[in-house]
């Protein structure tokens, strides 16, 4: 490379670095947040906040998008138990803003009043990823609103409550300390990230409260407690798909691996691409690590190429997407490129942009992908736009969930009946069941960023499911 070249990349390389993310409407108009919405990596953020004001059933409002008046005043209404007045107020404020996900829970809640409910929590990192965790409410709100619709769990409404665990594991731990000491929680959907979720898992396992999480992807949760569940499959189900896909489809056998090692995540990807890439018949040439404080994207790569790379494989995770995305400008195209769900983002389009063209995720679930059930009509009718797995696999959860309320709704039921061979039920990506092991026992979706124009994402780039994807 050119010395002018490599001095205009790595100036390309910097502005990415300090943040060159736009607004970025992507699928639903309100996700404008600079905070990425991937599942690897710790956010270490202040812990100063009492437990219970990162708790709320609707009493007071923790989501970072700006409420409007009539917002707060139906929290303020529901906060003092004065429920037509709530049910009123949200319902404007729903009009005025039809994706917000936590009015729709609260109104919902208000609807419920004093009545008999069964209820589950939904940790989510609001504070540290607001998008994500948006993502994730929108899924669960959805099932929640479609299930005390249609008349309740046999008749019983479900309540939802959120919890904002920051994607920190002591946090997250102590939310789960305080929702299992409260008997009327029956079950909790989430964590997010597999650190958090390995984290609190160990609280709620003590306490015998399941927790589902629709977005933890670490082989370690696998056959970690026999009460954690999660509706995404694990980084082995990924890690092969790409393997396979790199090996059989694209006919290329030796790649370099760029991981966090920080991150249980980005380990447990690149850990099982590397054995899987050997199963297939290919190499590892080398591994780069994103998180090393002299990690450089332009010597990685010429490195990579120097020891025969055919294909770049990102494993990154949430702290170091950027880092991994000056490995896509710095790449340059010559080499073909591979990741995980962490790639599956906006601000990949919005920042790789031409440079991704052609680069192939591993992602549980895609819009296009799942013609055969309802569930995307329905979330566009319910919020206006399009939704990525997150949404879809936190319904999921949330289903899996109701079904097993509507056979045993207490704790210990929920568990013997998520854990047996003959549970199943239907959510949006299909047949819902889970392996002995707490692991969704499903395929993941290969989608490829193509050029496209009108693009769902309004950036001119879209993923496309690999069988349907033009250039």
């Amino acid at each position: 490379m050119s010395q002018k070249k490599e001095t205009a990349v790595l100036f390309l390389a910097l502005l990415i670095t300090v943040g060159l993310v736009g607004g970025g409407a992507w699928f639903l108009k309100e996700n404008i947040w600079p905070q990425n919405s991937q599942e690897g990596g710790n956010s270490i953020q202040p812990k100063n906040k009492l437990i219970t004001d990162r708790i709320s059933f609707g009493e007071k409002i923790l989501s970072a998008i700006e409420a409007s008046p009539t917002k707060k005043e139906g929290i303020t209404a529901l906060a003092s138990g004065n429920y037509s007045r709530a049910i009123t107020n949200l319902e404007a404020a729903l009009k005025l803003n039809k994706n917000d996900p936590e009015t729709l829970i609260f109104l919902n809640n208000a609807r419920i009043g004093t009545a008999k409910n069964y209820t589950i929590v939904a940790s989510v990192p609001l504070g540290t990823d607001p998008n994500g965790s948006l993502e994730i409410l929108r899924g669960i709100a959805q099932a929640q609103h479609e299930i005390n619709a249609g008349g309740g769990i046999k008749g019983v409404p479900l309540k939802v409550g959120i919890a904002n665990d920051d994607n920190n594991p002591e946090v997250a731990q102590q939310i789960a300390n305080a929702l299992v000491k409260n008997q009327e929680v029956l079950g909790v959907v989430g964590p997010y990230a597999s650190d958090v979720t390995l984290a609190a898992g160990s609280v709620y396992t003590s306490g015998q409260l399941v927790a589902i999480s629709p977005i933890s992807t670490s082989v370690k949760i696998s056959n970690f407690s026999r009460y954690i569940f999660r509706t995404v499959p694990s980084d082995f189900m990924a890690a092969r798909a790409l393997a396979k896909y790199m090996v059989e489809k694209s006919q290329k056998k030796n790649t370099a691996v760029f991981f966090n090692s920080q991150s249980n995540y980005s380990q447990s990807l690149k850990s099982e691409f590397v054995s899987s890439v050997s199963l297939e018949g290919g190499q590892v040439s080398s591994e780069f690590d994103l998180s090393k404080a002299d990690f450089s994207a332009a010597k990685s790569v010429e490195q990579a190429i120097k020891q025969g790379a055919e294909v770049l494989m990102l494993a990154a995770s949430t702290d170091t997407l950027d880092k991994a995305l000056q490995v896509v400008q710095v790449n340059q195209k010559r080499l073909s490129l591979l990741g995980g769900d962490d790639m599956y983002t906006p601000k990949t389009l919005e920042i790789g942009q031409q440079q991704t063209v052609g680069m192939v995720l591993a992602v549980p679930w895609h819009i296009d992908s799942n013609l055969n059930v309802d569930f995307p009509q329905k979330s566009r009718q319910l919020w206006g736009g399009d939704v990525n797995w997150r949404t879809a696999l936190a319904y999921d959860a949330t289903r899996a969930f109701i079904a097993a309320l509507e056979r045993n709704p207490t704790r210990i039921g929920i568990q013997q009946t998520l854990s047996s061979p003959e549970f199943s039920t239907t959510g949006a990506s299909g047949t819902i069941r889970f392996l002995p092991s707490g692991d969704r026992n499903a395929p993941v979706q290969l989608v490829q960023i193509v050029s496209k124009n009108p693009s769902r994402s309004g950036t001119g780039f879209d993923f496309v499911p690999v069988s349907t994807s033009r250039n």
